[in-house]
């Protein structure tokens, strides 16, 4: 591995790590301004139905993180990541610029452009932080915490922003300004590039053989048309939303296949290392399934039986990136700190105390049930209060895990090993989608909890089906939110006391990765 002590550095950190920062703060800006206002777009604007809604955005949501695995490779063997972003980028503004076109064509289209764009911009930027960095610097974990930040300050800023343009002056208007924000992304990114801030990294690879040509046409500029000939594919799939199953069991297939093949081409430690990679991305896919509800179900819960005070439902979605902003430079510290004093917890550990406070967050949402007013209402204190622990908890796990992977992969498939990890998210929105599905409400009291989870959503909410069936529509919603809430929020915490009582083996797998 290369010096990297030499480079640039800036608040002790290498240079690049900012330029990476504010890309990846405007592409989120883009990407969170997009979300906020997708789900409520379709259900107030397109008059979709709930089922129909969620359906489209847990499509959406998970191909944006199944296409990181195509894109690390691509990357990997033959792009590298610097054209990959690039490449990405473009792509994603053109998906944002389109969307302010209101026609079914530039809808899903529009939602296929990002997918495509994402897989080739999300798992090589993250991937790019961690070449800044040599194997064993302790600076890591916190570069990377920092990059977190940079992604939640987009988020932050993207609702608030985006819902205020979309209600002020029309939605079309708020899904344009997030194109600009990835154009802003686009233009920082190139700038580092011309600056020469990152030396050697992140292009293709030598034997890439970009300029050979098939056809008359070369490998680099097959690789750029067949990723515009997928648009059409993913556009079908999102409005077919109902066959996404069947992505999820090739997506799976392939996944163990090529990790079944690493696993067999590296030795030694390389390999239970590898192993590692593979635990905490199913860590992880839990994490996303329960956590994604925001965007989604959580959005509408906010709309329809939250008091909200001094912002709307959409906005709502930047909590969780105010807390991560107010809370990373903190964390960063604290693991620097940690680390010096030889007390951080290993990483195993993180992750299932991340998994338990997700839990807790989404019990927090069904506690505020017992509070509830004539409006089958909540006040807003429980939604800030959920959405501060599950923060907590993300900040335990996911930078983390971005920082892990890094370490853990080995180091040909590195790209590859990162969208496996982002392949988390494809699972966790599919799962999450499921999940969304189970709050709406169909016209009766048929919910999600019975038995054992009744008396548990009764013991947290202090709701229960019979009174809220009596009392009309909204407490009937109400309860289907409450529900959901409280059972999966049980079902999380507890697979999270399960992964600290296994953290001691996992530790042994990651030999000598902290």
């Amino acid at each position: 591995m290369p010096n990297h002590i030499d480079r640039p550095q800036l608040f002790g950190h290498p240079k690049g790590l900012f330029y990476l920062f504010f890309a990846e703060m405007w592409e989120r800006f883009s990407f969170y301004g997009m979300r906020a206002l997708l789900v409520l777009y379709m259900t107030k604007q397109l008059i979709y139905s709930d089922e129909m809604s969620f359906g489209i955005f847990a499509a959406y949501m998970s191909l944006v993180y199944f296409t990181p695995l195509i894109g690390g490779l691509v990357a990997d063997h033959y792009l590298g990541y610097r054209k990959s972003i690039v490449l990405g980028g473009i792509l994603m503004a053109m998906g944002h610029f389109f969307l302010a076109i209101e026609h079914p064509i530039f809808f899903y289209g529009s939602l296929a452009l990002l997918i495509v764009g994402n897989g080739f911009f999300k798992p090589n930027i993250s991937t790019f932080v961690g070449t800044l960095y040599d194997q064993d610097d302790k600076r890591r974990d916190a570069g990377f915490t920092i990059f977190y930040m940079g992604i939640n300050i987009g988020g932050f800023l993207a609702p608030l922003v985006c819902a205020w343009i979309a209600e002020l002056y029309g939605w079309h208007y708020g899904f344009t300004l997030a194109g600009i924000g990835m154009l802003a992304g686009l233009f920082t990114f190139t700038r580092g590039l011309k600056t020469d801030t990152f030396g050697e990294e992140g292009l293709p690879p030598k034997n890439a053989g970009l300029a050979l040509k098939f056809a008359g046409i070369s490998r680099e500029k097959i690789i750029y048309l067949a990723s515009f000939a997928s648009i059409p594919l993913f556009a079908l799939v999102i409005k077919y939303n109902e066959i996404e199953h069947y992505i999820v069991w090739v997506a799976t297939f392939f996944i163990i296949g090529a990790m079944i093949y690493i696993y067999r081409s590296v030795s030694g430690k390389a390999k239970t290392q590898l192993l590692v990679t593979a635990y905490f991305t199913i860590l992880m896919s839990l994490f996303w399934a329960i956590f994604e509800q925001a965007g989604s179900s959580l959005t509408l819960f906010a709309d329809r039986n939250v008091a909200l005070v001094g912002m709307n439902a959409a906005q709502t979605n930047s909590i969780n990136s105010f807390f991560i902003i107010a809370l990373a430079i903190p964390f960063s510290w604290m693991w620097t700190k940690l680390s010096v004093k030889k007390m951080n917890p290993n990483s195993a550990i993180k992750a299932g105390l991340g998994l338990v406070l997700l839990g807790v967050g989404f019990l927090v949402f069904a506690l505020g049930g017992h509070q509830a007013d004539e409006f089958a209402k909540t006040p807003m204190f429980y939604l800030i209060l959920g959405y501060f622990i599950l923060t907590v908890g993300e900040l335990l796990i996911s930078p983390i895990g971005l920082s892990k992977m890094t370490e853990l992969s080995p180091p040909k498939y590195l790209a590859f090993i990162m969208g496996v990890f982002f392949s988390s998210s494809f699972y966790g929105h599919f799962f999450a989608g499921k999940i969304a599905k189970l709050t709406a409400v169909k016209g009766d009291a048929n919910y999600f909890a019975q038995g054992y989870f009744g008396d548990l959503t009764h013991l947290i909410s202090g709701l229960d089906p019979t009174t809220t069936f009596e009392k009309g529509d909204a407490f009937q919603q109400l309860y289907s939110y409450a529900s959901v809430y409280a059972g999966f929020g049980a079902i999380t915490l507890a697979i999270g006391v399960v992964a600290i009582l296994l953290s001691p083996i996992i530790k042994r797998w990651m030999a000598g990765v902290h």
